[in-house]
């Protein structure tokens, strides 16, 4: 048995009932053997791949809170704070049913090659709570973000653990989170990211992972000499990465025909109009029937189905492992080009390796996503400097970062032998620079 191979047995043994987080080790481990397998013996001697796997710490806390009915609530908490080698550790804060360690723990290994890409100093963690703030009042998501603070707030800080939002967790959950640390620090700090634009946030935030997205394809095409216009894409989710990703796609020329909720999902062959999807989702909040009720071009459909739709460019930006295979299936038999992960390990592994085994380019969450998190780091240098730059100027610092991920994941491929794939020149790019500074700083 290989190195590699002891170590995804050893994540597997020690780390049971947790499908997500193997998944994800599985992912980059393979990914890493030609890197590994070139000086195995020093890797094994340093058991480096014990130490990236494993998570410096992994923080449970219970969450008590009152709801408006009097009755006394209680959810899992959930920090783990990943890796710190090249920075204070830094990932969002999922509130959502389906949040077990497992998934956490998933996200924050990704996070950890995520944050290495952007080239900026910060390392990986995740949190969140199994606390569904939908279906909640204003009030009961206060007292949820008050009691959930009360305990984070004792392991974060602005040089040591920096967290955001993620699915569930907005600008309202922010301003909550960010209020009660203030509270409990008597401290002004720039601790959480995502804030609003009046205490501390950054302009293009909101944007930034649906903006990137579009921007590290916007590379691909242009290193293979094509561009968005004139291109059909279809999009899922209809989140912040959704939205903005189905507005830049359209300001770059592609048409968007598509877009999903967790009840089901639009075609609309006219394309998306995006004020209206705003007004639907972040105005209202609501379903996307009332985006078809008010669209006459919209067609609704219940349940999956996104990827039946026939597009040059598809755009997964909703939840873990909603493509399948027999999606990708689909999707190459319609002619599809690239496939872009605009949400956290969106592909199964088996919708992955068909795609790569057909020739579709396939860029990854850890590099085609990491638009956000960069962003979040550009709030904290802006925090710390006490600026605050325009618009103009963080999108074009978010467009410089996406190009360098772009050739970075693109040149590590090549230097392996591996021209073209994508998953491996993320993984190996991602990995070195944490590996060296993790080697410098010693048995840690």
């Amino acid at each position: 048995m290989t190195y590699v191979d002891e170590v995804y047995q050893r994540v597997v043994d020690q780390n049971p009932a947790q499908p997500e987080f193997h998944q994800a080790v599985k992912e980059v481990l393979d990914s890493l053997r030609p890197v590994i397998e070139a000086n195995e013996a020093h890797y094994r001697k340093e058991a480096l791949l014990e130490r990236i796997t494993t998570p410096d710490r992994q923080i449970l806390f219970r969450v008590p809170w009152v709801d408006d009915q009097g009755q006394v609530q209680v959810n899992n908490g959930f920090r783990v704070q990943f890796n710190n080698a090249i920075g204070p550790y830094k990932g969002g804060l999922r509130l959502h049913p389906s949040v077990t360690l497992g998934t956490i723990k998933f996200l924050g290994f990704e996070q950890v090659f995520k944050n290495s890409l952007t080239t900026l100093p910060i390392g990986g963690g995740k949190g969140g709570s199994d606390f569904d703030p939908k279906g909640k009042s204003d009030r009961e998501i206060m007292a949820f973000c008050q009691s959930f603070m009360t305990e984070l707030y004792k392991h974060i800080g602005p040089n040591v653990d920096v967290p955001a939002g993620d699915i569930g967790t907005g600008a309202r959950e922010i301003g909550y989170l960010y209020g009660q640390y203030k509270r409990l620090r008597t401290a002004y700090e720039g601790v959480l990211t995502g804030k609003g634009l009046t205490f501390g946030g950054s302009l293009a935030r909101t944007e930034a992972t649906g903006y990137g997205l579009l921007y590290i394809v916007n590379e691909y095409l242009k290193d293979h000499n094509d561009s968005f216009t004139g291109k059909t894409v279809t999009v899922s989710g209809a989140g912040n990465v959704a939205i903005y990703a189905i507005e830049k796609a359209q300001e770059l020329g592609a048409k968007v025909v598509t877009t999903s909720d967790s009840t089901g999902w639009i075609y609309d062959p006219e394309g998306i109009d995006v004020a209206l999807l705003k007004e639907v989702k972040e105005v209202k909040r609501a379903r996307l029937t009332e985006y078809a009720a008010a669209r006459p071009s919209a067609e609704y459909h219940e349940g999956r189905g996104v990827w039946s739709v026939k597009t040059d460019i598809a755009l997964p930006c909703a939840t873990q492992n909603e493509l399948h295979l027999e999606d990708a299936q689909t999707l190459v038999a319609n002619g599809v080009q690239v496939v872009a992960e605009g949400a956290n390990m969106p592909t199964t592994r088996e919708a992955t390796d068909f795609l790569q085994e057909n020739k579709i380019a396939f860029l990854p969450g850890k590099a085609a996503n990491a638009g956000g998190v960069a962003v979040s780091a550009l709030e904290m240098s802006q925090n710390s400097e006490r600026l605050s730059w325009t618009f103009e100027e963080v999108d074009s610092k978010l467009q410089a970062i996406m190009a360098d991920i772009y050739q970075n994941i693109s040149a590590a491929a090549k230097k392996y032998g591996k021209d073209e794939d994508y998953v491996a020149g993320a993984n190996i790019a991602g990995f070195e620079k944490v590996a060296n500074a993790m080697e410098a700083q010693g048995i840690v």
